[in-house]
């Protein structure tokens, strides 16, 4: 396999997770800097509490295609050089190019190195590789939402489920390293950019969905 394509993949999926379409979103539709606004990540919540609902729905679709693009871009170039679905050396790449999405999404180069936390992104990234377990992990974020009303503690909780679903998802087809590793990477990834608001949740700080303030995800 020719080194260009999948490396050319990374930087691709790196270039579509950057695309900043939160800070976008808030500089055309209310000409403020997300960043300066509520939590100052640039994901749909925080748009949902500074511009409103109409724009957070469209940034968080955009968000979630980020990831699917990426990945399904490296699988229809990269599986038909190796033959094929499976093999840890495609997997690999296309793991590889779902977490360059997220590092753009998290880190882009555009907005100096200050972006979102990943959630819809890699939920985009998770519904290219194996969408069941996309759809399993987006329905724990959607119960646990519909109970506490606490984003950030959806998508930790979400997070948190998902090495345990990509597990039984390899019941259908077999094991597959770099997608286990993935979902573990992402917990991590997700975990991490949370840490602030679950030090608010274990000080009963955190917002709720329909606060004027907070620190959303």
């Amino acid at each position: 396999m020719p080194p260009l394509p999948p490396l050319a993949l990374l930087l691709t999926g790196y270039l579509l997770g950057s695309i900043p379409s939160g800070w976008l979103a808030a500089r055309w539709l209310a000409g403020v800097d997300i960043r300066q606004e509520g939590s100052g990540s640039t994901g749909a919540t925080n748009v949902l509490r500074v511009v409103g609902k109409g724009a957070a729905l469209a940034v968080f679709l955009v968000d979630v295609f980020k990831g699917t693009a990426a990945v399904l871009l490296a699988k229809a170039v990269l599986e038909p050089l190796s033959g094929g679905p499976g093999s840890w050396g495609v997997d690999g790449w296309v793991v590889a190019a779902g977490l360059a999405a997220l590092a753009g999404h998290i880190w882009p180069v555009w907005l100096g190195w200050r972006g979102g936390k990943a959630v819809a992104t890699g939920l985009g990234m998770l519904l290219g590789l194996a969408w069941p377990v996309g759809l399993a992990c987006f329905g724990i974020f959607l119960s646990v939402l519909s109970l506490s009303r606490i984003v950030s503690l959806s998508s930790v909780v979400a997070a948190l489920s998902l090495p345990l679903l990509m597990l039984g998802w390899f019941g259908n087809g077999g094991l597959r390293p770099a997608y286990l590793a993935l979902a573990v990477i992402t917990t991590l990834l997700v975990v991490w950019r949370h840490r602030a608001n679950l030090q608010r949740l274990l000080e009963g700080t955190e917002p709720r969905l329909g606060q004027a303030k907070g620190d959303p995800s």
